[in-house]
Protein backbone atom coordinates (compact mmCIF):
# COMPACT_ATOMS: atom_id res chain seq x y z
CA UNK A 1 0.00 0.00 0.00
CA UNK A 2 1.02 3.55 -0.61
CA UNK A 3 2.33 5.50 2.52
CA UNK A 4 -0.77 7.28 4.69
CA UNK A 5 -0.86 9.39 7.25
CA UNK A 6 -2.01 8.63 10.69
CA UNK A 7 -5.20 8.11 11.85
CA UNK A 8 -6.23 10.39 15.29
CA UNK A 9 -8.87 9.19 17.50
CA UNK A 10 -11.62 11.14 15.35
CA UNK A 11 -11.05 9.52 12.63
CA UNK A 12 -11.54 6.36 14.83
CA UNK A 13 -14.76 7.46 16.13
CA UNK A 14 -15.71 8.00 12.84
CA UNK A 15 -15.23 4.63 10.99
CA UNK A 16 -17.64 3.18 13.88
CA UNK A 17 -19.93 5.42 12.37
CA UNK A 18 -19.09 4.05 8.86
CA UNK A 19 -18.76 0.67 9.81
CA UNK A 20 -22.99 1.12 11.43
CA UNK A 21 -23.61 1.54 8.12
CA UNK A 22 -22.06 -1.41 6.44
CA UNK A 23 -23.91 -3.46 9.21
CA UNK A 24 -27.03 -1.84 7.98
CA UNK A 25 -26.35 -3.18 4.28
CA UNK A 26 -26.03 -6.66 5.64
CA UNK A 27 -29.21 -7.39 5.30
CA UNK A 28 -29.97 -5.53 2.22
CA UNK A 29 -27.94 -8.27 -0.12
CA UNK A 30 -25.30 -5.84 -1.26
CA UNK A 31 -21.75 -5.90 -0.31
CA UNK A 32 -21.96 -4.09 3.08
CA UNK A 33 -19.38 -1.32 2.43
CA UNK A 34 -20.60 1.68 4.55
CA UNK A 35 -19.29 5.37 4.01
CA UNK A 36 -19.94 9.01 5.98
CA UNK A 37 -19.08 12.42 4.97
CA UNK A 38 -17.70 14.62 7.45
CA UNK A 39 -17.44 18.40 7.11
CA UNK A 40 -14.14 20.38 8.46
CA UNK A 41 -16.64 21.35 11.72
CA UNK A 42 -16.86 17.61 12.38
CA UNK A 43 -20.57 16.96 11.42
CA UNK A 44 -21.47 14.19 9.44
CA UNK A 45 -23.24 15.46 6.40
CA UNK A 46 -23.28 12.29 4.44
CA UNK A 47 -23.65 8.73 4.78
CA UNK A 48 -24.40 5.51 2.35
CA UNK A 49 -24.57 2.35 2.25
CA UNK A 50 -24.15 0.43 -1.13
CA UNK A 51 -27.36 -0.16 -3.03
CA UNK A 52 -26.39 -1.80 -6.51
CA UNK A 53 -28.68 -4.95 -5.81
CA UNK A 54 -31.77 -2.99 -4.42
CA UNK A 55 -31.88 0.25 -6.97
CA UNK A 56 -30.05 -1.80 -9.78
CA UNK A 57 -27.96 1.06 -10.09
CA UNK A 58 -23.87 0.40 -10.79
CA UNK A 59 -22.95 3.58 -9.52
CA UNK A 60 -24.35 3.36 -6.16
CA UNK A 61 -21.78 2.63 -4.03
CA UNK A 62 -21.49 3.76 -0.30
CA UNK A 63 -19.00 6.31 -1.09
CA UNK A 64 -21.13 7.86 -4.40
CA UNK A 65 -24.21 8.14 -1.78
CA UNK A 66 -22.52 9.72 0.86
CA UNK A 67 -20.42 12.43 -1.46
CA UNK A 68 -24.42 12.99 -3.02
CA UNK A 69 -26.06 13.30 0.15
CA UNK A 70 -23.00 15.95 1.57
CA UNK A 71 -23.35 17.56 -1.77
CA UNK A 72 -27.34 18.07 -0.93
CA UNK A 73 -26.67 19.07 2.62
CA UNK A 74 -23.92 21.87 1.69
CA UNK A 75 -25.44 22.77 -1.46
CA UNK A 76 -22.88 22.75 -4.04
CA UNK A 77 -20.61 19.86 -5.57
CA UNK A 78 -17.58 21.13 -3.80
CA UNK A 79 -17.08 19.19 -0.96
CA UNK A 80 -13.36 20.47 0.37
CA UNK A 81 -12.52 20.63 3.54
CA UNK A 82 -14.56 17.20 3.66
CA UNK A 83 -13.76 14.00 4.92
CA UNK A 84 -15.24 10.88 3.28
CA UNK A 85 -14.80 7.60 5.58
CA UNK A 86 -15.63 4.59 4.07
CA UNK A 87 -14.82 0.84 5.69
CA UNK A 88 -13.54 -0.27 2.08
CA UNK A 89 -10.72 1.36 -0.42
CA UNK A 90 -12.37 2.72 -2.84
CA UNK A 91 -13.00 1.31 -6.58
CA UNK A 92 -11.64 3.40 -9.44
CA UNK A 93 -15.02 5.03 -10.19
CA UNK A 94 -15.52 6.23 -6.20
CA UNK A 95 -11.79 7.20 -6.40
CA UNK A 96 -12.34 9.62 -9.29
CA UNK A 97 -15.74 11.02 -7.67
CA UNK A 98 -13.38 11.72 -4.49
CA UNK A 99 -11.07 14.21 -6.86
CA UNK A 100 -14.02 15.69 -9.01
CA UNK A 101 -16.12 16.66 -5.55
CA UNK A 102 -12.67 18.22 -4.21
CA UNK A 103 -12.72 15.83 -0.83
CA UNK A 104 -9.95 16.64 1.33
CA UNK A 105 -9.31 13.56 2.90
CA UNK A 106 -10.17 9.84 2.78
CA UNK A 107 -10.20 7.97 6.02
CA UNK A 108 -10.44 4.11 4.91
CA UNK A 109 -10.58 0.43 6.87
CA UNK A 110 -9.63 -2.03 4.50
CA UNK A 111 -7.74 -2.45 1.77
CA UNK A 112 -8.92 -4.03 -1.73
CA UNK A 113 -5.78 -5.68 -3.16
CA UNK A 114 -8.44 -6.61 -5.99
CA UNK A 115 -9.95 -3.10 -6.99
CA UNK A 116 -8.75 -0.79 -4.81
CA UNK A 117 -8.01 2.45 -6.51
CA UNK A 118 -6.32 5.13 -3.65
CA UNK A 119 -2.98 3.11 -2.96
CA UNK A 120 -3.58 -0.44 -3.46
CA UNK A 121 -4.26 -1.57 -7.07
CA UNK A 122 -4.15 1.93 -8.16
CA UNK A 123 -3.31 5.48 -6.75
CA UNK A 124 -6.24 7.37 -8.50
CA UNK A 125 -6.25 10.37 -5.80
CA UNK A 126 -2.76 11.53 -5.17
CA UNK A 127 -1.92 10.76 -9.24
CA UNK A 128 0.18 13.44 -10.40
CA UNK A 129 -2.05 14.04 -13.71
CA UNK A 130 -5.18 14.48 -11.69
CA UNK A 131 -6.58 18.40 -10.78
CA UNK A 132 -6.79 17.70 -6.90
CA UNK A 133 -5.30 15.38 -4.63
CA UNK A 134 -6.65 13.53 -1.34
CA UNK A 135 -5.15 12.53 2.00
CA UNK A 136 -5.25 9.28 2.52
CA UNK A 137 -5.44 7.49 6.15
CA UNK A 138 -5.80 3.86 5.67
CA UNK A 139 -6.21 0.74 7.62
CA UNK A 140 -8.46 2.26 10.55
CA UNK A 141 -10.08 -0.11 12.39
CA UNK A 142 -9.20 -2.60 9.30
CA UNK A 143 -9.33 -6.04 11.10
CA UNK A 144 -13.24 -4.86 11.96
CA UNK A 145 -14.05 -3.57 8.47
CA UNK A 146 -12.55 -6.68 7.09
CA UNK A 147 -14.85 -9.04 9.02
CA UNK A 148 -17.67 -7.55 8.09
CA UNK A 149 -16.66 -8.40 4.60
CA UNK A 150 -15.10 -11.89 5.24
CA UNK A 151 -18.65 -13.06 7.48
CA UNK A 152 -20.94 -11.55 4.36
CA UNK A 153 -19.05 -13.16 1.78
CA UNK A 154 -18.73 -16.61 3.82
CA UNK A 155 -22.61 -16.75 4.38
CA UNK A 156 -23.01 -16.65 0.52
CA UNK A 157 -20.27 -19.22 -0.11
CA UNK A 158 -22.24 -21.72 2.39
CA UNK A 159 -25.59 -21.54 0.58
Amino acid sequence: MAAAWAADPADERWMGLALEQARVAVGSGDVPVGAVVVDAAGEVIGTGINRREADGDPTAHAEVLALRAAARARGEWRLDGCTLVVTLEPCLMCAGALVLARVSRLVLGAWDPKAGATGSVWDVVRDRHVNHRVEVVGGVRERECAQVLLDFFAERRDD
